[in-house]
């Protein structure tokens, strides 16, 4: 074997926690926290960046806990408009909205003694946050379109990309709300804050993608591993498993080598946005001054003010345009709800299909 090559070996003794990958303190602590509040029936906020695997660490709560057996329910809160959520989470009873043509059980109840996880909860609207604070201190709802009380036993798992506090200081998420869900925080750390990681993480998944294409990658070359290591992985684990399923799938040989790696990774640089380009603070200012915006007795925070709308319109713009006008898509990829997005989408005079 080439010196510049290195074996890539299974890591020693079983995973921390099943399906899991890693043994970084900072999973450690995942870890600990995870097997202790699995025990209890307390609320569970997970909080972490796009593709950190906190799905992974909500069915993990479910399987460690009395309530394994029972059924692990997941919704994607920021997948579906408002009404569509509220149906999905509650049901509803035949005739309560156009297409309603029978009774519908909604995912709290499938959960009933089992599990639900509530992923991107802070996409939820705040008439939708009401609803689900109820939920959570009484166990109880109605469907859509009913008066009947419906009681469940249910364990919320939460989990948001977004800080809910700074949500709540915006007028966009309940406080009573986060207060009820964040019983027991649990963070996880971005890919970057556990390089460490990643030799497993690659093992895991070149043995994953092997077998599911029918290939036999078995080294990693030490150049591929080391601008693996140094890259800041913006797209976290999920981003190293597209990378891995890429390789294994292009591999002439069995070696996972640096070339076979995108450019970001080998160049270290993120890769840049697709479609149009946005200017910045600087040169959207130079723009409105050229067009004569800043008159010379125009305040500067004036000036500020139009620069910073400009800015956000073409932000949205893009954004809307990426996602072919779809708001549900646009508001999740924006990190806020789609209200929001609506009301910016009216005041920029900006077209969305929703």
């Amino acid at each position: 074997m080439p010196a510049s090559t290195l074996r890539i070996e299974e890591p020693d003794g079983g995973d921390p926690l099943p399906g899991i990958i890693g043994t970084s303190p900072a999973m450690g602590e995942v870890y600990r926290v995870t097997r202790q509040v699995a025990r209890s029936s307390a609320s569970v906020l997970l909080l972490g960046e796009t593709g950190t695997g906190k799905e992974l660490i909500a069915q993990a709560i479910h399987e460690q806990s009395g309530r394994n057996g029972r059924s692990f329910v997941r919704v994607n809160c920021g997948a579906l408009s408002e009404s569509l959520l509220e149906s999905e989470l509650f049901g509803h009873v035949r005739g309560a909205f156009t297409g309603a043509i029978e009774n519908r059980t909604g995912r709290f109840e499938a959960a009933h003694n089992g599990t639900i996880f509530l992923d991107e909860i802070n996409s939820t609207t705040l008439h939708l946050q009401v609803k689900l604070l109820r939920v959570l201190q009484e166990q109880e709802f109605e469907r859509v379109g009913d008066t009947k009380t419906v009681k469940v036993d249910t364990r919320v798992i939460a989990a948001s990309n977004r800080d809910l506090l700074d949500l709540a200081a915006e007028g966009q998420f309940r406080e009573d709300l986060f207060y009820r869900l964040n019983v027991v925080p649990i963070y996880l750390p971005p890919l970057r804050e556990r390089t460490g990681d990643i030799p497993a993480l690659v093992t895991h998944f070149l043995n994953f993608y092997n077998e599911k294409n029918d290939r036999y990658v078995a080294h990693i070359e030490a150049r591929a591993l080391e601008a693996l290591r140094a890259y800041v992985w913006p797209g976290n684990v999920r981003e190293l498993q597209n990378y891995v399923e890429r390789a294994v799938v292009m591999a002439p040989g069995d070696e996972l080598t640096f070339d076979l790696l995108p450019s970001a990774v080998r160049t270290g640089k993120q890769p840049r946005s697709v479609g149009p380009r946005v200017m910045n603070f600087d040169e959207l200012t130079e723009e409105l001054v050229q067009q004569g915006l800043s008159g010379a007795d125009e305040k500067s925070e004036d000036l500020h003010g139009r620069v910073v709308d400009r800015v956000e319109r073409e932000v949205i713009s893009q954004v809307m345009s990426m996602c072919e006008g779809v708001q549900i898509k646009a508001a999740a990829r924006l990190g806020i709800n789609r209200n929001t997005l609506h009301k910016k989408l009216k005041q920029y005079g900006l077209d969305g299909d929703g």
